[in-house]
């Protein structure tokens, strides 16, 4: 049988998903049997997201240029895409700057009236990704196939997720266990 194709994609959040995924504990080694880690941020030097990806964990908001470049690719090249924790699914915490009303302000507030020494907005190309106005729960920017809410989703519903998707399924997601926030 062919390994699952598996990615972990980490944008606007805490990486405290990923510290959730790591609580599955010695299931990881079975999970290991089951799947090809193609990319992710844990464990893993990839730089760039590869094609023909079976399963991704998608992990934050979208808030900037980076992200939303990632995301696009993420969603043409992966067959079931998982909003993983709240972040991913609403935005959650990161989309708190969004009542600041723009990049600008945000910018203004971080770089200029909170900066200890030398206050000065970054000119340099590179330096911190252009933010976008508004802070993006991924389904927003792409089609989403499976919502796993919670901040962070436990491992048991990250295990009760993926099981069944190892085996060709769709995961019920539904009931406290699987839907709850927070």
């Amino acid at each position: 049988m062919d390994k699952v194709r598996f990615a972990t994609v980490w944008l606007a959040g805490c990486s405290g998903c990923h510290m959730s995924f790591l609580d599955m504990d010695e299931w990881l080694i079975e999970l290991a049997q089951h799947v090809d880690v193609v990319y992710s941020p844990v464990g893993s030097d990839l730089k760039h997201y590869p094609e023909n990806v079976d399963v991704c964990l998608v992990e934050g908001g979208i808030a900037n240029e980076d992200n939303l470049e990632l995301i696009l690719q993420v969603r043409r090249q992966t067959k079931i895409l998982i909003s993983f924790g709240d972040c991913a699914v609403t935005a959650n915490v990161p989309a708190m700057r969004n009542m600041l009303g723009g990049a600008e302000p945000v910018l203004k507030r971080a770089y200029l009236e909170l900066g200890d020494v030398g206050p000065q907005l970054p000119h340099e190309p590179g330096i911190v990704p252009e933010l976008l106005d508004r802070v993006l729960p991924v389904h927003e920017v792409v089609p989403v196939d499976i919502y796993m809410p919670g901040c962070p989703p436990p491992a048991d519903r990250i295990r009760a997720t993926l099981e069944p998707l190892l085996r060709g399924e769709m995961p019920l997601m539904e009931g406290r266990e699987m839907i709850k926030f927070g």
